[in-house]
């Protein structure tokens, strides 16, 4: 088991953020990677790569069609390659965010972050599929979000 008493982020890590088929949503990357490098630590995770890929309701929606089977639209996909070290891509529909951050009566920015750790969560193992898992997860967010300086 690795020693995080002493954790060092391995110098090929990095928290990566992309625009597919969108502008670039407006986030402080930098703000937001040492937050997910914080999270990533305090729940004692070692990473490689993250990326996140910023893009639209149909970019996200044939994602879910070609390698889910699913015809549905969602605001996230998550694509987990390693769990030890955490190495994955995940997908963030940028119009989902805007019409929830609605729904919800929260900013975007808050919405936008708070799908963010989301995936984040899955990746580390965190799932949502049954109401106990669900409740969790929101905890989780709920307490990584209030650790966000935004």
């Amino acid at each position: 088991m690795p020693d995080f008493n002493n954790f060092q982020l391995d110098e090929e890590s990095s928290i990566n953020f992309f625009a597919e088929d969108v502008s670039m949503p407006s986030i402080d990357e930098d703000l937001t990677s040492s937050w997910i490098e914080e999270t990533l630590q305090n729940e004692k995770h070692q990473w490689t790569t993250l990326n996140f890929i910023f893009c639209s309701d149909e970019y996200l929606h044939k994602i879910n069609i070609d390698y889910l089977d699913h015809d549905t639209y969602t605001d996230i996909i998550t694509f987990p390659y390693s769990t030890s070290p955490i190495e994955g891509d995940i997908y963030i529909s940028v119009e989902r965010i805007l019409e929830n951050a609605k729904k919800f009566d929260v900013s975007a920015e808050q919405e936008l972050h708070r799908i963010i750790i989301h995936g984040v969560l899955h990746l580390m193992g965190y799932g949502d599929k049954n109401l106990e898992d669900k409740k969790q997860m929101t905890l989780k967010e709920n307490q990584y979000l209030s650790q966000l300086k935004i």
